[in-house]
């Protein structure tokens, strides 16, 4: 039955092979272009806000003689912000009146820790002015036993938290 089908067909010339009329192409990663193209895709799905990154200029202080547990915990954000004061639009010198109100409030009301928010200086012409008063006052008042930036959700470098010593003197 078999040579009965094959009986009109005609072997081939030459070889016996056919050869590709065209060459076999370079061979190429696709799924990593895949991956590069989505990243660009996913990069322009989410632009980049520049008041958002994060600018490497953490601050952070702790009281000598205290433990390093606690500004640990507190750039963690392990504790619980009582109240906020934020410095935005304002100069130095009505911030630093401002914070020294906010802190002996703050102290005379029992706080453990305070938020200040003054901004990261990205617009402004001098750099970040609040931010270096904010630093300058807290590491030298009496009532702070510590601060660092906030986490990157509860203002990053835009913002400080201060940890409050309790009326004994000590840490909270």
């Amino acid at each position: 039955m078999f040579r009965r089908e094959m009986s009109d067909v005609t072997p081939l010339k030459d070889s016996g092979r056919a050869e590709p009329d065209r060459p076999k192409p370079d061979p190429r990663a696709r799924q990593r272009a895949r991956d590069e193209r989505q990243v660009m895709k996913d990069l322009l799905r989410h632009p980049v806000d520049p008041a958002e990154m994060e600018t490497g200029e953490e601050l952070h202080f702790l009281r000598p003689g205290l433990q390093r547990r606690y500004l640990t915990r507190l750039k963690r954000g392990h504790y619980s912000i009582a109240d906020s004061l934020d410095l935005h639009q304002m100069n130095a010198e009505a911030a630093q009146a401002s914070i020294l109100d906010f802190l002996d409030e703050a102290h005379a009301r029992g706080f453990g820790c305070v938020r200040i928010i003054h901004g990261k200086g990205l617009r402004s012409r001098n750099g970040p002015v609040l931010k270096q008063v904010t630093k300058k006052l807290l590491s030298r008042h009496p009532m702070v036993a510590a601060f660092a930036s906030c986490r990157p959700v509860d203002g990053g470098t835009g913002a400080v938290q201060v940890l409050l010593r309790r009326r004994g003197g000590r840490a909270t």
